[in-house]
């Protein structure tokens, strides 16, 4: 397992930075230092690598947003805290990755539209009803819309004709849109705790 994981954080990382369609199962074997054989010990070709990697990242994703959502102290901060993963996943993130996926890896990609259209939805949604009980977010709120807003706003950074991608870095896209929405969301009282946990967390 040790091995296999070790592949999946390997070929995360290529993928990441280059798309899956320029990196091959030599390069992450060169990588890593191990010989095609071992590689497809574990996974059976690309196409079954690139969907275990999703898969992977994924889980990897959503137990940290739950995470966040345990640890938070209320809606706003967990909020925030998803904003710091989320910079962190998306540092040095190629946009062709996620345009690689959709054309050539079929099967992962519909894991990806899993999680916006039901992982993320749902979060979504939650955290806008914890933020109206703890009195941080406006109680006139639209959960339906805006639930669906924020999971497509999530999504913009990979669209270049938004986006071009030499000229926007991703993780900035998100934190900018992300305090957007949370400002749009906010009661008076929230407000003020957007700018305590925004000048906690992002000072320079």
């Amino acid at each position: 397992m040790e091995v296999q994981e070790r592949i999946l954080d390997t070929a995360f990382n290529l993928f990441r930075q280059y798309g899956t369609r320029s990196i091959t199962m030599d390069d992450i074997a060169l990588k890593m230092g191990i010989s095609k054989k071992t590689l497809y010990a574990h996974f059976a070709d690309k196409s079954d690598l690139v969907v275990n990697v999703m898969s992977r990242h994924l889980k990897l994703m959503q137990d940290e947003c739950n995470e966040s959502r345990i640890k938070s102290k209320d809606a706003i901060e967990e909020l925030f805290m998803v904003m710091k993963m989320l910079e962190n996943k998306l540092r040095n993130m190629n946009p062709v990755a996620m345009m690689d996926l959709q054309k050539f890896h079929a099967k992962a990609f519909q894991l990806f539209e899993n999680h916006r259209t039901v992982f993320m939805l749902e979060t979504i949604r939650e955290n806008l009803e914890r933020g109206i009980r703890e009195g941080l977010y406006r109680d006139d709120l639209d959960l339906e819309i805006l639930s669906h807003f924020r999971a497509a706003s999530a999504m913009f950074c990979f669209q270049p004709e938004l986006f071009p991608m030499n000229g926007y870095d991703m993780s900035r896209v998100q934190r900018v849109l992300l305090e957007h929405f949370v400002y749009g969301v906010a009661s008076p009282k929230g407000y003020s705790e957007i700018e305590k946990y925004k000048t906690k967390d992002y000072s320079k």
